[in-house]
């Protein structure tokens, strides 16, 4: 009997990798006497090391074995813990790293930094001038004639359905066989007729007699990736003696030799990782309460839910064509189709839900992130995280990642002072970072923010100006200085380096966020320090939107991007040359863009007092958006332009409304970018500089 092991590889890498953010997490923290951390990073090594001998990752296996001999050293106090063996830890969590990459790539080779890593781990947990004795590990295995200390007799019941959680008993017996020599005698009493035996399905149970020193601690570690899988009887013998015949069908007593210490670790560790935590009890409810679904399915189901909500509009639009009939039939059912939409809404959340994650996946690598580089500035940091558990779309929190990097990789290198600077300033020397996360509605807000030496705006405007981005003798607000460090290809450094100065970040942060329907605010304060605020759509599947008419088309303008909407009067207009316009709108001046002349829908759009416009705002800008009707707010299910047919400027997708006709949805960074007339732009900021002077 066999199972495919290829199958949980994926499973495996997904919480190696979650393994791995524990030991950096953990590591960054641990100190001498912090046991219960240290236990924690040795399980994330002892699992990732067991799961990768069961697929045949040797490499990892192997390297990943010397890092859990070092964590085991200093875990019994054979040597000390210490900032150097903790950064020697840290580096070989980014080399399991790339072996898990290499080895799920099919490349089961060794680079020399592993090489030459590994034989540091190994002189720091050999090292002759560490006098006490270490405990019985993977390296340390007694020989069967010194292991006359004591016999152990073990009844191990697996579950069933072990083989397809990934774990094979053999494995088991091997890892146990390592604590001193072991013989077992199998119990096939439950095997079924030929006609009833599930080839995936465990029907064998054990007796074992282990003649070892040890406690039963370090037995119940070997079964401990199992423990809610199987039935465990341990019982410690005064004398020897032989595990007895359990049954007519038991099988003959096999011994298991104790493995060779020069022997691979591949084929001694309980089988794929499970997921981490402290308690072993929090691990068996995490997985007793959740499942893993491949995102595929997840994708289709969501498809599925918005092709229900898009038929169920359908079909209410219809029924309140019937309702001139005045029949009872009619009644009942246009109640049945409130029903419905009450409980389609309802679907809808639900599995919108499904897709929903912690940001906190996002927010785990900033801790290491902070640590390298603040060594690598030679500046003291503390970074506080607040909101992880702030839930948003699969899809967001992928490409989010990027962009907050970027953003917290400024921070420390132009925000933060050095050590000397901020205590010339009366600050402490250790600077700070703040990443939060919360959900305002439909949204979610993103704040990260230093208690640094704030954005130096003489010299952003200096550049500008040497750039030519902004006229010699223009007047600019605080806020449009501050501004400009999203301008493409902005850079203050005065040296390149491989943090920032290379004339590329800030601008693609915004138009990554922009590409996700969010946009991004700064607000900084000279010596106090910098907040960049992210706003963006908890989904990217379904959206609230703003239905607007042009000429005889419905169009969809997504109320995330919308300030508000207005009746112009005379007041409001103010005439340009060339039939252009702008907006005065509360004490601002605002450039028109007329939608139906853009796209070509008529060769003039006319704004006359009485027109209605759409005030909508874009990585700082805000323009006013002319249109001919306002048709109401609707969810509507996001279909993608380029996936079906092709990227159109201007717009970011379509959707299909109850009537069955085709909404496209407006991509308003875009149009902004695309639409406004440069002049009427600067005009309108000069005349927004000039009533800020004033004011």
């Amino acid at each position: 009997m066999s199972v495919d092991l290829a199958q949980f590889i994926p499973v495996f890498l997904e919480e190696s990798y979650e393994g791995l953010q524990v030991m950096e997490t953990a590591l960054l923290t641990l100190t001498p006497g912090d046991d219960e951390t240290i236990d924690e990073v040795f399980r994330a090594a002892h699992s990732i090391k067991g799961g990768a001998g069961t697929f045949g990752f040797t490499a990892v296996a192997e390297f990943t074995h010397e890092a859990e001999t070092l964590l085991d050293a200093m875990r019994n106090g054979s040597v000390e813990v210490t900032p150097e063996r903790n950064q020697l830890l840290l580096k070989s969590a980014d080399i399991i790293r790339d072996l898990l990459e290499r080895a799920a790539a099919g490349d089961q080779s060794t680079p020399p930094e592993a090489d030459a890593l590994a034989e540091q781990l190994h002189l720091a947990h050999a090292s002759p001038a560490q006098s006490p004795a270490p405990a019985v590990n993977d390296t340390d295995v007694p020989a069967a004639e010194d292991s006359t200390g004591g016999i152990w007799t073990i009844r191990l019941e697996p579950g069933p359905d072990l083989l397809m959680t990934g774990n094979d008993p053999l494995f088991l017996l091997q890892a146990l066989a390592e604590l001193g020599p072991v013989s077992t005698q199998a119990d096939a009493a439950s095997l079924p007729d030929w006609s009833a035996l599930d080839p995936e399905a465990l029907y064998l149970n054990w007796t074992i007699e282990l003649h070892s020193d040890c406690d039963e601690a370090a037995i119940r570690e070997v079964f401990e990736w199992v423990e809610d899988d199987v039935v465990l009887t341990i019982e410690r013998q005064g004398t020897a003696s032989a595990a007895g015949d359990n049954s007519d069908e038991a099988a003959t007593s096999e011994a298991i030799p104790a493995p060779d210490p020069e022997s691979k670790p591949a084929t001694t560790d309980t089988g794929p990782a499970q997921p981490e935590g402290p308690q072993n009890r929090a691990r068996s409810a995490v997985r007793e309460s959740s499942i893993r679904v491949d995102t595929g399915k997840v994708d289709s189901l969501v498809d599925r839910v918005g092709e229900l909500v898009i038929t169920q509009a359908m079909l209410l639009e219809v029924s309140q064509a019937l309702a001139e009939l005045e029949h009872p039939a009619v009644e009942a059912l246009q109640e049945g189709l409130l029903q419905l939409e009450r409980n389609t809404r309802e679907l809808q959340e639900d599995v919108m839900r499904i897709r929903m994650l912690p940001i906190s996946s996002v927010f785990n690598r900033f801790p290491r992130l902070v640590h390298d580089v603040s060594q690598q500035l030679g500046k003291q940091v503390e970074l506080h995280l607040e909101g992880a558990h702030t839930e948003l779309d699969k899809t967001v929190l992928e490409k989010i990642g990027d962009p907050l990097v970027h953003l917290v990789r400024n921070g420390l290198d132009h925000g933060l002072e050095p050590p000397e600077e901020r205590e010339a300033a009366g600050k402490s020397a250790s600077g700070n970072i703040w990443l939060s996360a919360c959900q305002q509605g439909g949204n979610i807000l993103i704040e990260i923010r230093d208690d640094g030496r704030g954005l130096n705006r003489e010299r952003i405007l200096a550049k500008a100006m040497e750039r030519g981005l902004v006229e010699p003798a223009a007047q600019l607000t605080d806020q449009a200085i501050d501004e400009l460090i999203f301008m493409p290809g902005f850079s203050t450094a005065e040296q390149v380096s491989d943090l920032s100065g290379r004339g590329v970040g800030m601008d693609v942060v915004r138009r990554n966020i922009e590409s996700l329907g969010g946009h991004i605010d700064v607000l900084s304060s000279p010596g106090t320090g910098s907040c960049f605020t992210i706003r963006l759509p908890l989904t990217l599947a379904i959206m609230d939107g703003q239905l607007v008419r042009l000429n005889q088309d419905p169009y969809v303008i997504p109320l995330i991007s919308i300030v508000e909407t207005l009746q112009t009067t005379p007041e409001m207009l103010v005439s340009l040359a060339g039939n252009r316009c702008l907006l005065h709108f509360r004490d601002e001046y605002l450039p028109l863009i007329k939608l139906a002349s853009s796209f070509g829908l008529t060769s003039e759009q006319v704004l006359e007092p009485g027109g209605i416009v759409v005030v909508v705002e874009s990585g700082g800008q805000k323009a006013g958006l002319v249109v001919d009707e306002l048709m109401g707010q609707q969810q509507t299910v996001i279909k993608s332009l380029e996936k079906n047919y092709r990227r159109v400027p201007g717009l970011s997708g379509a959707t299909i409304l109850g009537d069955g006709s085709v909404a496209l949805i407006l991509d308003i960074a875009g149009l902004i970018n695309r639409n406004v007339d440069p002049d009427a732009a600067l005009i309108a900021r000069q005349r927004n500089e000039q009533h800020e002077v004033q004011a």
